[in-house]
């Protein structure tokens, strides 16, 4: 984010970009050690656990830690914890528990039928996204939380990569892919149907976009279902270039899975999922809560 009234994230501002770009660079983690704090439990943070994970927020975008909770499948561990870091209002939504907090499983899913077509509810692999990219403006998912309650019996890693740095490898290859991403109609989502008819219209909006906060937000996905975007020659080469930066490991590209007690506290950064493989004793179940906020001291 910007430290001053001079945002690094304005093309026209190559001084404060370079400023920007050198502190970033120089304080990314490159590895996921660098990012993982370990905390007795996640309802009732010590001051120490609490600013180590804020701290690492406010640098790196995401935070991964180990708990003592092990097998707990109490989603209070998810709701208090992010009130804990200033993550208030959940993006409740159709796929949703009423409480806001998404099981993802895969035995979950084939109880209640509506879920088995989404991908997150399936053992297949996810590809590069950002959380909520299909959502409204006003609906912005800043704050994402994932907690882990049993990993699958082979499988289901992910890969994580702080949003700001794929913003900076693209600007430093070609600002034009920037701005061509900020375009805000530039990505797509078409509307989704179901029997009643439009469940949800269409939704544009840009890759790349600054809040009234001066925070960098990233909204993308890399699936090529269901997604339009401008037909410009700007906008094909910017994609491309992103999709090549996103196809192999940076030096700051995080690789690691979840186990059980342990959880990703991010502001939205880029991240996928390979595909897994269950057993009768090892079925995967991790909480999702998607947050308006991010995350943030208090």
């Amino acid at each position: 984010m910007s430290t001053s009234n001079v945002s690094p994230f304005d093309l026209d501002n190559a001084a404060a970009y370079a400023a920007w770009r050198d502190k970033k660079s120089a304080l990314a983690p490159r590895r996921l050690e660098d990012v993982v704090v370990a905390i007795d439990d996640p309802r009732a943070l010590t001051e120490a656990e609490r600013a180590r994970i804020v701290e690492l927020c406010a640098t790196a975008n995401m935070a991964i830690y180990v708990s003592r909770t092990g097998t707990d499948p109490d989603k209070e561990i998810p709701r208090k914890l992010g009130l804990q870091l200033g993550l208030k209002t959940l993006d409740g939504h159709w796929l949703t528990d009423t409480d806001g907090i998404s099981p993802l499983s895969v035995r979950g899913a084939e109880e209640r039928g509506e879920r088995k077509e989404f991908i997150p509810y399936t053992d297949k692999p996810i590809k590069w996204h950002t959380d909520g990219y299909y959502n409204a403006p006003e609906r912005t998912i800043r704050g994402l939380l994932l907690h882990c309650v049993q990993s699958a019996a082979s499988g289901g890693d992910n890969q994580l990569l702080d949003h700001e740095l794929a913003y900076m490898l693209l600007r430093d290859e070609n600002p034009d892919y920037i701005r061509a991403l900020s375009q805000p109609d530039v990505m797509t989502i078409p509307a989704r149907t179901d029997d009643g008819g439009i469940a949800r219209p269409d939704q544009p909006g840009p890759v790349f976009s600054v809040d009234s906060q001066g925070f960098l937000h990233m909204r993308y996905t890399a699936r090529t279902k269901s997604i339009q975007w401008q037909g410009d020659a700007a906008t094909r080469a910017a994609v491309a270039a992103l999709e090549c930066i996103l196809a192999q490991p940076t030096p700051w590209t995080l690789h690691g899975r979840l186990e059980p007690g342990m959880g990703l506290v991010c502001n939205n950064v880029l991240h996928d999922r390979s595909g897994f493989t269950e057993t009768p004793q090892r079925r995967r179940l991790l909480y999702r809560a998607r947050y308006y906020e991010r995350v943030s001291a208090l």
